[in-house]
């Protein structure tokens, strides 16, 4: 196949060119990194770059919590406005396969179960609970502390931030999309990647790579909350498989399907930050209490549809990975 990589030169998107030539695909990357007139939300450019594809990897997005609320435009820009131009190009280029990098943030907090109600699902932290240190959600009915466990595709969404109320959009219009057109696509909902290349220095990285950066600078990495928060994390050449192999089975034509992408291994964030010291050699971590408005409490989802439908499995483990990513660029 012949596909287009939009932010092919970025972070997961370049490991997603490395995959697909890999499998003996041509990559077309699209990335303002490389051509700045490459820019997913200009109708010219983008109907210049799907003329001649089969499919397109749209991994090019605004990421990470951002610094402020100020930053609402522009994630609604780059990723809400820049996918509905890709998708009308598609639509009058005939191009009907898509993949599109998709995020377990629209989830908001993940499934939760309350010994006395069963399965819940926790609203929005309280900042007096959060300024106290009483970081663990309650049960929405009893207030007792209900117990976190994996979050399945077919979960309500409840997105959180900014961020994640783009990628749901995301979601929406690949959905219409398909089924305008009769269509392929595809989601990914990715869990917290990691590996090589992954951005550093700037608010809109993820909380490995603000580890990483510290331990870099000698400084012990600053764990927010009480470090006991999970997460799922999956190495980026694991999330680029995932896109060969999306791409490659595509999806049944007119509606969009779903797939959680996590290695399968929940984890602390204080664990993450204690692998990164001591693959680096120090400083251990140091839990600060501080908190960020806008951060859920656990989020792990099952990824075992992936596996099933598709036959995708992690390959890169925990331990090896961040020994890797603590010593890459």
């Amino acid at each position: 196949m012949r596909v287009l990589v939009t932010g092919g030169a970025g972070f997961i998107g370049s490991h997603a060119v490395e995959a697909l030539t890999a499998r003996g695909h041509e990559a077309v990357v699209f990335d303002v990194r490389t051509d700045p007139a490459a820019d997913v939300r200009d109708p010219v450019a983008v109907a210049r770059a799907v003329a001649g594809v089969d499919a397109v990897c749209h991994q090019a997005a605004m990421v990470g919590l951002g610094a402020g609320f100020g930053d609402a435009a522009e994630y609604v820009s780059r990723n809400d406005l820049g996918t509905a131009v890709l998708l009308a190009a598609m639509a009058e280029a005939g191009v009907r396969r898509l993949v599109l990098a998709g995020s377990m943030v629209v989830y908001g907090e993940g499934r939760y179960v309350c010994p006395r109600d069963g399965v819940v699902r926790p609203g929005p932290r309280a900042v007096a609970d959060l300024d106290a240190g009483r970081f663990e959600p309650r049960c929405p009915v009893c207030g007792a502390e209900p117990a976190p466990g994996l979050v399945g595709e077919d979960a309500p969404a409840d997105p959180r931030n900014v961020y994640a109320t783009t990628k749901l959009a995301q979601e929406h219009l690949a959905a219409a999309w398909a089924r305008s057109t009769g269509g392929s696509a595809v989601s990914l909902r990715y869990h917290n990647v990691y590996g090589p290349r992954m951005p550093r220095d700037t608010p809109y990285a993820g909380v490995a790579s603000f580890f990483r950066s510290a331990l870099a600078r000698g400084k012990a990495p600053r764990v927010f909350e009480d470090g006991r928060q999970r997460r799922d994390f999956v190495h980026v050449r694991d999330v680029a498989a995932a896109n060969v192999v999306a791409l490659e089975a595509g999806s049944a034509p007119g509606a969009l399907t779903v797939y959680n992408t996590g290695s399968g291994e929940p984890h602390t964030v204080g664990e993450m930050a204690r692998a990164l010291a001591d693959a680096h050699g120090g400083p251990a971590p140091v839990v600060t209490g501080e908190y960020r408005l806008g951060d859920v409490r656990h989020i792990t989802a099952d990824s075992s549809r992936l596996r099933t439908e598709l036959g995708w499995k992690p390959e890169v483990g925990f331990q090896e990975g961040m020994r890797e990513f603590a010593a890459s660029g």
